[in-house]
């Protein structure tokens, strides 16, 4: 009488932690950012308002 085998088991390939990006400095990583709106003939500031980072076009993360 021979023993039934143990199924093997799978083992998952560990892959490699991905690298940090560096945050955008004009964000600091958030992707957006605020401008000073201003009206009138004198230009007088009335608010903010908030509006996609250019640099990192909204990502956060530095390009070079």
């Amino acid at each position: 009488m021979t023993a039934p085998k143990k199924p093997t088991t799978r083992r998952r390939a560990t892959t490699a932690p991905k690298p940090e990006l560096a945050k955008c400095p004009t964000c600091k990583g958030t992707g957006e950012v605020s401008r000073t709106v201003r009206v009138g003939r004198r230009q007088r500031p009335v608010g903010q308002q908030t509006g996609l980072c250019l640099a990192c076009l909204g990502s956060g993360e530095a390009t070079d």
